[in-house]
């Protein structure tokens, strides 16, 4: 997810350095690059207090977040044992170890199974702890100094 966002990130910065092939500039398109590097550092610090100001907006969408990266490892998963079921299809593997194809396609992982190369670790799903949330600041401040 945070992959996603730097890559929007330079693909901004990219997309505005580029020249716009105008062959007039506007006067009031003339910007101080020193006015705006204070204006994007002070665009920065504001959004580092965001989580101060609005503590259940950052809860909400850090899970918003943890959802939308589940949505995209399904999704990933899915085009990935779609591809390799029409690779499959395309070049003709088989599912077994004889040499004629099969009406049957199989998933990577069904036919690692069948041929006998994978061992039920690596079949079974790698356990991952959830991503717990920093506490929140009312929190930190209410306990006790002792």
């Amino acid at each position: 997810m945070f992959f996603l966002l730097r890559m929007v990130f330079w693909l901004g910065v990219v997309c505005v350095l580029l020249p716009s092939g105008a062959k007039t500039d506007a006067p009031d398109s003339k910007i101080d690059p020193v006015q705006a590097m204070s204006l994007a550092g002070a665009a920065v610090s504001d959004m580092r207090g965001f989580c101060d100001r609005q503590p259940d907006a950052c809860v909400a969408g850090g899970k918003v977040a943890v959802a939308l990266g589940h949505k995209a490892e399904a999704g990933a998963r899915t085009i990935f044992d779609f591809v390799t079921t029409k690779l499959a299809k395309k070049t003709g593997n088989t599912a077994g170890g004889d040499d004629k194809p099969t009406d049957k396609i199989v998933s990577l992982t069904e036919r690692g199974a069948a041929n006998g190369t994978l061992t039920p670790a690596d079949l079974a799903p790698a356990w991952h702890a959830p991503v717990p949330l920093p506490p929140r600041r009312e929190a930190r401040t209410a306990r006790p100094s002792a």
